[in-house]
C-alpha cells in the first residue's frame, strides 16, 4: 500500500480521459496536468482524499493536440509524473 499514479486510459485521447491513483493513507493530494513548457494547464484534484483507490476525469476541450504531463504531488512531498497524448 502506497501512493500511486496510474497511466491514464485511454492513451492517446480525443477529449476525456480517466486517471486513476492509489492512497494509502488521508493526506492532502494535488493532481495537475501541464503542457511540456511546463505552464499549468488544469488542476483537476486539491484537497484532502480518503484512502483507496479513486478516479479523476480529465477533459482536454479546447487544448491543442499533443503530449501533456500530469502529475501527483502529496504533502509528503511524494510525486510522480506521467505523460498523455492528447489528439
Amino acid at each position: 500500500s502506497s501512493f500511486a499514479l496510474k497511466q491514464n486510459y485511454p492513451n492517446p485521447f480525443n477529449r476525456i480521459t480517466i486517471i486513476e491513483f492509489q492512497v494509502p493513507k488521508k493526506e492532502h493530494v494535488n493532481i495537475s496536468v501541464f503542457n511540456l513548457l511546463g505552464k499549468r494547464v488544469a488542476t483537476l484534484i486539491d484537497q484532502e482524499m480518503n484512502i483507496g483507490t479513486h478516479t479523476v476525469t480529465f477533459d482536454g476541450s479546447g487544448l491543442a493536440s499533443g503530449v501533456y504531463i500530469y502529475q501527483m504531488r502529496t504533502a509528503g512531498f511524494f510525486y510522480n509524473t506521467k505523460s498523455m497524448l492528447l489528439k
